[in-house]
């Protein structure tokens, strides 16, 4: 996969991990696509060492499963973190 589609991938997968998850979450779009890409790349890292597959192809299902799986999670760590800087 080339590096525009892998951005493009990371953009829609941050905003379909935003969509998902309940909550006010800050950030524009940059910040979507640096976490969509971040959870892209954390997804195809979980799924070569769970399931020996990762991000191969774009139109492929397993690719933006992974993708938006890996964006929910940091996704969460960053509303986390965010939480607890706004506290203070």
């Amino acid at each position: 996969m080339g590096f525009i589609a892998f951005l493009i991938l990371g953009l829609i997968a941050g905003a379909i991990a935003k969509a998902i998850l309940p909550g006010h979450q800050g950030g524009g779009w940059i910040i979507t696509l640096v976490l969509g890409v971040v959870g892209a790349l954390l997804g195809g890292w979980i799924g070569g060492m769970l399931f020996g597959t990762g991000l191969q192809e774009f139109f492929s299902l397993q690719t933006w499963l992974l993708a938006i799986g890996g964006a929910l999670i940091v996704l969460l760590v960053y509303g986390m973190i965010t939480k607890r800087g706004a506290r203070r």
